[in-house]
């Protein structure tokens, strides 16, 4: 694997809306140690933020919180949105680690 290409192997998509045409989105991959990351992605399948969690549900209850939502739960969304695809590569963010900062999350 290239290091500029993060190994996420989950396509269960989490998106929030930032603004017309733009959306942040959130993949949560088991650990091999236990726990998950939850990596962040662009709409150009740059991944610009990771964080850690005890679990995939302390993962989605975070990222509910923050304004996330699932796309497999969302029929409307799935309509008129497309997830970033494969292969995922390092892209830092104009403002940097913007979620594991603690600048824009709860």
């Amino acid at each position: 694997m290239n290091t500029n290409e993060p190994d996420i192997q989950s396509r269960d998509y989490w998106f929030k809306i930032i603004e017309m045409l733009q959306h942040n989105w959130a993949l949560v991959d088991p650990k091999t140690d236990g726990g998950v990351t939850v990596y962040f992605v662009g709409d150009t399948s740059g991944v610009f933020d990771q964080m850690d969690f005890a679990d995939a549900a302390a993962a989605a209850d975070a990222l509910k919180r923050n304004g996330f939502r699932r796309l497999a739960d969302d029929a409307h969304a799935q309509s008129f949105i497309r997830p970033p695809q494969p292969p995922f590569r390092l892209q830092p963010h104009p403002n940097g680690p913007i979620y594991s900062s603690g600048r824009f999350w709860k």
